[in-house]
């Protein structure tokens, strides 16, 4: 294996580890600035309105998590992929193979790598401040509301199924490039 393919490997084993960390420390950063404004909001006499602002907070920090597991997960397809099932030498760890062959312990505890729960339940409970308000803004902001929990069982429901999918499509793009021959790694 050349020296750019250990490279790669190891620039994305370090992608893999540092968002890894980063996605548990943003959803409590996120969900802690949540309760924070939704306290300062709920304790003026403000607007029912006003509960979409810790709302979108809630949305732009889900997203961000979102974004940093569903990455994690592709990089980590790729390495399966690309060095994992590659005929070539060099790093080959077997991580990524390994886990996803491990699969869930019957009777493990079962991690949510999204967190959300933690956020569907800050979502609901983002809805408490709006009692009391007329019915069109009731509707208004149970509307904004369902679209963010909507949107979170969304992912959820992708990231279920991500690894199989993610797995079948690199297979296709990358395993033709990779040659059992050893006659480089960007035959076409």
């Amino acid at each position: 294996m050349d020296e750019l393919s250990t490279a790669e490997f190891e620039a994305l084993r370090a992608t893999i580890r540092e968002r890894g960390t980063l996605r548990p420390v943003l959803a409590v950063a996120t969900l802690g600035g949540w309760a924070a404004l939704s306290l300062w909001l709920g304790t003026g006499a403000g607007l029912p309105a006003a509960t979409l602002v810790p709302l979108v907070v809630l949305y732009g920090g889900f997203e961000a998590v979102a974004a940093l597991h569903l990455g994690v997960e592709r990089v980590g397809r790729y390495l399966q992929v690309a060095y994992e099932r590659s005929a070539h030498r060099g790093p080959r760890a077997l991580w990524e193979t390994t886990a996803m062959a491990f699969g869930r312990v019957r009777g493990g505890v079962i991690v949510d790598p999204l967190f959300s729960v933690a956020f569907l339940s800050a979502v609901v409970l983002n809805l408490l401040p709006a009692v009391g308000a007329t019915v069109q803004e009731i509707v208004a902001i149970a509307a904004a509301h369902a679209l963010v929990a909507m949107r979170v069982l969304r992912v959820r429901h992708y990231a279920a199924r991500q690894r199989e999918v993610e797995l079948a499509r690199f297979t296709e793009l990358v395993a033709p490039r990779r040659s059992p021959l050893g006659e480089g790694d960007r035959q076409q």
